[in-house]
């Protein structure tokens, strides 16, 4: 009754990891791709209007000067390319690990500017600068909630990378290697259980044989008799 059970609950136990194995490819790609897609919108924005980049960068107050213009010039380009090799599904854990560290220093600056009382546009998307202290408190906080989303997609993605529908995976093959690494391992542990088969009937045959022998030495001591 107890094995009945053991058994019951196994196969539903296998189940249950068969059905997460299937949603967490396309999971993955749903968090990959809908990152992809907003660092490549947010970097074609910035990069339609590279002035406002430049005084988005200046109005945080944390580079110094002659840094910003390069930061700004190269912050959408950074941007495009890191979510076009996510969509692609290309390089996608290093692409979404740079798309996440990316969102951490916009954390890290509005939270700075924050701290520090200043007021201003955190130029995500395009525009920025400094701006009226109204309605400071529910901006950064929102602009922070939302870019803790965007990490948490980017985790996600590289925890699970690369997904479905990747350039990955059809370099790695439709197997992937984990599948053919784990199928390479049963047909080893097949071959030795044949090995182990193999053993044993050569044991019997040594009994048989023994049995043959002694079979003439009997016939001898009868023909005596």
């Amino acid at each position: 009754m107890s094995h009945g059970a053991d058994g019951a609950s196994e196969r539903s136990s296998r189940a249950a990891t068969a059905g997460t194995d299937r949603w967490r490819p396309w999971a993955a790609t749903v968090a990959r791709v809908g990152l992809g897609v907003v660092l490549v919108a947010a970097g074609w924005l910035k990069i339609s209007s590279p002035d406002d980049a430049v005084r988005a960068v200046q109005a945080y107050q944390i580079l110094p000067q002659g840094l910003t213009h390069a930061f700004g010039y190269g912050l959408p380009l950074a941007e495009i390319l890191l979510g076009v090799l996510l969509v692609l599904g290309l390089g996608t854990r290093w692409a979404a690990l740079g798309g996440g560290l990316l969102m951490a220093v916009f954390i890290g600056g509005v939270i700075s500017v924050w701290v520090r009382g200043l007021s201003i546009d955190c130029g995500c998307f395009g525009g920025g600068g400094t701006t009226t202290p109204a309605g400071r408190n529910l901006r950064y906080s929102t602009e922070i909630a939302r870019d803790l989303l965007f990490v948490g997609l980017a985790s996600f993605s590289a925890v699970l990378a690369p997904g479905r529908l990747s350039l990955d995976g059809l370099l790695r093959g439709p197997a992937g290697r984990p599948r053919r690494a784990g199928a390479m391992q049963e047909r080893a542990d097949s071959r030795g259980a044949l090995d182990d088969g193999d053993d044993g009937d050569d044991g019997d045959d040594g009994d048989d044989d023994g049995r043959v022998e002694a079979d003439p030495g009997a016939r001898a001591e009868e023909h005596r008799t």
